[in-house]
């Protein structure tokens, strides 16, 4: 049998390492850890993604009505479609969704009287397949996916009324049918904003058995042998004759460029490979990515906590591109309606994923990131801006400009990006204009520009946190400005506006807090009112934000004491609040509150990164404690196994890196602050060939403290660890004790980088 493309991709992806024995790793991983959540209160906010490693496309049960950004709730009795999924938040919501369902007996299309009961005894959920038994029909639905394409098995009982159904979803679809061929095509427009006019996501459907009839569905109403149907809603449902337990198989593949594209990217990545043989396929991919990083000495459900975040690290943001005909990689822009040639990748929201998602790729993912890096210039290309909130085209969403953030910590770490000129242009068109929506370019910036701060009374909403967002990204421009070598002048403004926190940040109280354009601090002032100044949380919150100068914020404190004593009480504090800004209690709110961990909001990004702060201050065996607390207390391997969002893989890739020992405080340096590793040994395999251990020995649930480490057999005192010695290879180890070494690690000259430290020499 003649190779598929799609096969030698799947060569390709899995050569690395491939004098590795994989370990079956995916079986510890559960995508339904997330789904326990819903609008009020979020465990993850996640849906079972059934896909390959950013893949194209995702397919997930789908359980809540057309539309409802919680498509799937694990809480749920009742699955009314399996769709093809682009939601990389239920808050940002789908695009491009169509589904399939199976009955039998009844001739029904509404997805409200067509759902069916199920059980999670009877459901299995991996990163590679899914299955399901829908009771009401005595059918069982299994999926298996490639990054542009899937198959369904279907298990029907005997009957003359065995029914597939096609639904092409609201906001403009079509269907056509060809029953001679057994073959559907079609296209739905779905989607809540971003996209161009001509925006669709094609498909095409094969099966494996004739058709007795075919209904189309328009608007609702259901007619036999119409073949033909565009509206707002359509669909269409096959009958089957079928024996008992008889097995019909469908092909799908879709491409957001043409029908001709589906066809194509069916035939190179499923051409004749059989369902057993896509699972066995799928299984590969996950298991070499999964075996990257091996850690050992751990229970099994940590183990379970830690595949399953690092399956959801590896899910955004999607690839938007295809292969074509003569195998020239090419996309549809969601940007400007056109098709180019290279990279695309969409649905990620930078503001999450700045902090620890692509600093974790640059770690483990380089390659992978320089094509992202390849496509945000693309991007820029083709709509005259960098995407802040990507979804598939840019959103209005969230704040700052972190695509200098990503930008720069990528190219400082070696990452290949073949038009770094390009985008530092576009970063720095970013860092002085506003753009067409609130979330491109930077709202308020001639005010940022011109006084330092975005001013509280000026009608710009979140104005603090923008100005403590701009002054970070201004600190990753003014380090790629040096590496690229652009004129002093601009070099020394970028290093001016990285300061600019300092204008927020009131003395009197150790708080940042709003400012008005004359210079008076907004007020009456509560540190706990969320929103306002501040986005999704708090000044206990935002205070801490200053990623790239630590330092300079402890000093503004009034030095070590004061700040450890800051940091002491965010976990002490009442979990008071004030959410008259948003009119409710927002989910956000709720969250922080059950916790039971003071003003500690870990379901929210800002302060993710707070607990490592101690060891800016001499005392890292509190980051010790806190850390190791918070990941046991809430992550878990079950379906209310995250807190908060999820958020394209930020929470898990804060679990993922604490696991292993460390974090990446401060994107555009070179280092990663250390924390106490869950297991006793963890390898990492990096892109490079090299390989970096973590050794802990005497890890376990009581020994949480370092009390020694060892890099490379020599003794470390370091509070972080550089980017540069983990690529080198070789290991870290540990000893760890029940109690805290109050010895180690309280050296200035062991704490991590400050911007402040590197002015003063």
């Amino acid at each position: 049998m003649k190779k598929s493309l799609f096969a030698l991709l799947i060569v390709s992806f899995c050569s690395f390492g491939q004098n590795e024995k994989l370990e079956n790793l995916v079986n510890y991983v559960n995508p339904l850890v997330g789904t326990d959540s819903k609008f009020e209160f979020s465990n993850g906010n996640t849906y079972p993604a059934i896909a390959l490693p950013w893949g194209m496309n995702f397919w997930t049960p789908q359980t809540n009505k057309m539309g409802d950004g919680w498509c799937y709730q694990y809480s749920s009795n009742k699955i009314r479609g399996f769709k093809q999924t682009h939601q990389p938040s239920p808050w940002i919501n789908d695009y491009g969704v169509f589904s399939i369902f199976a009955t039998t007996e009844k001739l029904v299309f509404d997805e409200n009287k067509r759902e069916s009961w199920f059980s999670h005894k009877a459901e299995v959920s991996k990163p590679h397949y899914y299955k399901a038994y829908l009771s009401d029909y005595n059918t069982t639905v299994e999926i298996t996916p490639t990054e542009r394409a899937a198959r369904f098995r279907i298990t029907y009982p005997q009957t003359d009324k065995a029914y597939l159904i096609v639904d092409g979803f609201f906001k403009k679809s079509s269907i056509k049918i060809f029953p001679k061929e057994r073959k559907i095509t079609g296209y739905a427009s779905n989607a809540s904003s971003g996209v161009p006019d001509n925006f669709k996501n094609y498909f095409v459907i094969y099966f494996d058995k004739e058709f007795e009839e075919v209904y189309g569905v328009k608007d609702g109403e259901i007619k036999l042998n119409n073949l033909e149907i565009e509206s707002n809603h359509v669909g269409s449902i096959i009958r089957f004759k079928t024996k008992t337990n008889e097995q019909v198989n469908l092909k799908i593949g879709s491409s957001f460029i043409s029908l001709e594209q589906a066809e194509l990217n069916l035939k190179t990545e499923i051409g004749e490979q059989s369902f057993d043989q896509l699972v066995a396929q799928g299984a590969k991919v996950w298991n070499t990515q999964l075996n990257r990083i091996k850690v050992e000495g751990g229970s099994d459900d940590e183990l379970r906590t830690f595949y399953s975040a690092l399956y959801h690290t590896m899910l955004f943001p999607r690839k938007f591109y295809e292969i074509d005909k003569d195998k020239k990689i090419v996309h549809y822009s969601p940007y400007n309606g056109k098709i180019a040639e290279g990279y695309m990748f969409t649905d990620n929201g930078f503001w999450d994923t700045f902090r620890a998602v692509f600093p974790f790729f640059n770690l483990m993912f380089p390659e992978m990131n320089a094509q992202i890096m390849e496509g945000l210039a693309n991007t820029y290309k083709e709509s005259g801006w960098l995407p802040e909130w990507a979804s598939p085209g840019h959103r209005d969403c969230m704040v700052g400009s972190n695509s200098a953030s990503i930008i720069a910590d990528a190219y400082l770490k070696g990452v290949k990006i073949q038009e770094i000129e390009k985008l530092y242009e576009a970063i720095t068109k970013n860092a002085n204009q506003e753009g067409p929506l609130s979330s491109v370019g930077r709202l308020g910036v001639r005010y940022y520009n011109d006084l330092g701060y975005v001013p509280y009374d000026v009608g710009i909403n979140e104005n603090t946190a923008r100005t403590l967002e701009y002054a970070y990204d201004d600190f990753t421009i003014w380090k790629l400005a040096k590496l690229l070598k652009r004129p002093q002048s601009e070099i020394d403004l970028y290093a001016k506006r990285a300061q600019n926190y300092r204008n927020v940040f009131d003395k009197d109280i150790n708080f940042v807090r709003g400012k008005n354009k004359n210079g008076t601090f907004q007020s009456p002032f509560r540190p706990d009112k969320w929103g306002d100044a501040f986005t999704e949380g708090c000044s206990w919150h935002w205070t801490w934000c200053v990623f790239h100068d630590i330092q300079g914020l402890s000093d503004l404190m009034g030095g070590k004491k004061n700040f450890v004593a800051k940091l002491d009480s965010v976990f002490t504090a009442p979990p008071t609040f004030d959410f008259s800004y948003y009119g409710i209690q927002i989910h956000e709110i709720t969250e922080m509150l059950v916790m039971n961990m003071g003003q500690y909001a870990h379901g929210n990004q800002p302060i993710q990164h707070m607990p490592y702060l101690y060891n800016y201050a001499g005392e890292p065996w509190k980051t010790q404690f806190h850390v190791r607390n918070i990941m046991k207390k809430l992550y878990s391997p079950q379906p209310d196994g995250l807190c908060g969002d999820e958020d394209n893989g930020q929470t898990s890739a804060w679990y993922v890196f604490s696991a292993l020992g460390m974090y990446p405080v401060a994107p555009g340096t070179d280092q990663y602050v250390l924390g106490s590793p869950l297991f006793k040994k963890a390898t990492i395999q990096l892109q490079n060939g090299k390989k970096f251990s973590i050794i802990a020995p005497e890890n376990n649930s009581e020994n949480i403290y370092v009390s020694s480490a060892n890099l490379n057999n020599a003794n470390y005192t370091k509070n972080y660890l550089n980017f540069t010695d983990i690529m080198k290879g070789g290991s870290l180890k540990l000893g760890m004790s029940a109690k805290p070494n109050r010895n180690k690690g309280i050296k200035e000259t062991d704490f991590p980088y400050s911007m402040s430290n590197e002015l003063k020499k």
